[in-house]
């Protein structure tokens, strides 16, 4: 299972940027900026719903019945220059609840993109990432959260198949806010509205940022 690098660094990845960018106005290396930032939090967002079992059941539902099956991968920039985003609202609502202002906010102040920016931006990573998931569960034949979990652990740098690797050793480091050897919502939400170092920096370093 590719990690969360190198998922960034994909094609895939290079065609969120790109459609992020167009679509909001940012240039290219903004939108990198944002989406480095905002896809960890997300995914650890996840994780943690999984491992408190605070919402794990629906999380487990949306990426296995097939609503998320990874087609809205097809034609990216056809999602994202619809405009509906209705059902990316309704993910970070369950994922983040109250906290979803803190992390706007914090993804703002680490990559100097408006935050009336950001609440756009999320909106169209979130159903991405999901259908991401959706097309990962159903490759691997995952139907529970133990296998969920996997693959999260997997791009979060957590799994053991890739705790080996600089990247996967790195993002696990910096997301294990409470080095209780485990990434959460509340892991993910810390290190990204740190004023300083943290995820964005991380990875900001990572991809050759200053």
């Amino acid at each position: 299972m590719a990690g969360i690098l190198d998922l960034l660094n994909s094609d895939l990845g290079k065609q969120i940027i790109n459609n992020v960018s167009d679509k909001t106005g940012i240039n290219p290396s903004q939108a990198n900026d944002v989406v480095s930032s905002s896809l960890p939090a997300l995914l650890g967002a996840m994780q943690g719903n999984l491992l408190s079992g605070n919402g794990a059941e629906g999380l487990i539902n949306a990426v296995t019945s097939g609503k998320h099956d990874g087609s809205i991968l097809d034609n990216l920039s056809g999602f994202i220059n619809g405009g509906d985003f209705s059902d990316g609202s309704k993910i970070l609502g369950h994922l983040l609840g109250d906290k979803l202002g803190a992390v706007e906010n914090g993804i703002s102040e680490k990559t100097g993109v408006s935050s009336s920016i950001i609440t756009k931006i999320l909106p169209m990573l979130a159903p991405i990432i999901m259908g991401y998931l959706g097309k990962q569960t159903k490759n691997e034949g995952v139907s529970d959260g133990a296998g969920l979990g996997s693959i999260l652990g997997s791009l979060l740098g957590g799994s053991s198949s890739d705790s080996g690797s600089l990247g996967g050793t790195l993002l696990t480091s910096v997301l294990d806010q409470n080095n209780d050897g485990k990434v959460d919502v509340n892991d993910a939400i810390t290190a990204v509205t740190k004023k300083k170092g943290g995820l964005g920096g991380l990875l900001g370093s990572l991809f050759g940022k200053k």
